[in-house]
């Protein structure tokens, strides 16, 4: 309590201390966020993409439901549909508004078809392009339609995001070390003469070492207290203007902040930078001064 009742006794000093750390920290953890929001966005993409198999004429429908039974069955397909020549036209005609257009052809020009809808796994488009390549193999099929290109995007942009998230943290969590390290230096260096005297009565090293690893420890706990506000009002900013742009292409997508054990997580991890800040700091000094 010493040690917190220090940084309440300088509340300039430390404010503007726990605000660089705080924001320092929040940089690395709205990246964090960016990539969970993402990642439930991709773990939504087996809903999104679709293989769709038009199959030859000569397929009746009998044929197709079997196929299309048979397919639904098969590893990384998640469920099949089928399409009857007869089920695309009406809803050709439904949809298209040509329908007067078509009275015209004398007969229906639609193949039989089969939507495919893979089930998302770890191994992404390579799964799908395996399963892609196997469906062409199938002597039913004339003509298979799948637009991977996307997602191949949308999993790129995450890889580089992922990479520069850990990159950005890297630097931002060293960042901290040295601001607590420096603070605490600081701190060391203006009690000089008190820590001289604690050593002429016999204090040994570690019981001095004990305020200042308390204090590196407040300014980390602290500095991620504030980073989680920050990130909060972020999301609270933002998430009115996702929200709306996710509604314009018909998505219920909205953005999600860091559930109550991350949170913790993230405080202790917070709290550990400091103390380790405070250790450096204090291990390097501390042994520098010994009583005239």
């Amino acid at each position: 309590m010493f040690s917190l009742g220090k940084l309440w006794r300088t509340p300039a000093a430390s404010s503007m201390t726990i605000a660089v750390i705080g924001i320092a920290l929040a940089l690395p953890t709205g990246f964090y966020v960016l990539l969970q929001n993402m990642q439930g966005l991709v773990n939504g993409l087996d809903r999104g993409v679709q293989i769709t198999l038009y199959l030859k004429k000569s397929v009746n429908n009998q044929q197709l439901r079997a196929l299309s039974k048979t397919l639904s069955q098969w590893p990384g397909v998640d469920k099949t549909k089928a399409i009857t020549p007869a089920q695309g036209l009406a809803e050709f005609r439904r949809y298209s508004g040509f329908g007067n257009t078509l009275d015209a052809l004398g007969g229906n020009p639609l193949p039989p078809v089969i939507v495919i809808y893979p089930r998302w796994t770890k191994q992404g488009t390579d799964a799908l392009q395996a399963l892609s390549e196997r469906l062409k193999k199938l002597p039913q099929v004339e003509v298979i339609r799948m637009d991977m290109a996307w997602v191949q995007r949308l999993l790129a942009i995450i890889d580089i995001a992922q990479r520069a998230a850990w990159i950005v943290g890297g630097m931002l969590a060293l960042a901290v070390l040295l601001v607590v390290g420096n603070t605490i230096r600081l701190d060391i260096l203006g009690r000089r003469q008190e820590i001289e005297v604690a050593k002429l009565i016999g204090a040994t090293d570690a019981f001095i070492r004990r305020p200042f690893l308390y204090g590196g420890l407040w300014l980390g706990l602290l500095g991620g207290m504030t980073a989680l506000i920050l990130v909060g009002i972020a999301i609270f900013l933002m998430g009115g203007p996702v929200k709306h742009l996710a509604s314009l292409y018909g998505s219920p997508f909205k953005l999600h902040g860091l559930n109550a054990v991350t949170n913790i997580r993230f405080l202790a991890f917070s709290a550990l930078l400091g103390l380790a800040g405070a250790w450096l700091a204090v291990g390097r000094h501390l042994r520098d001064i010994e009583p005239g």
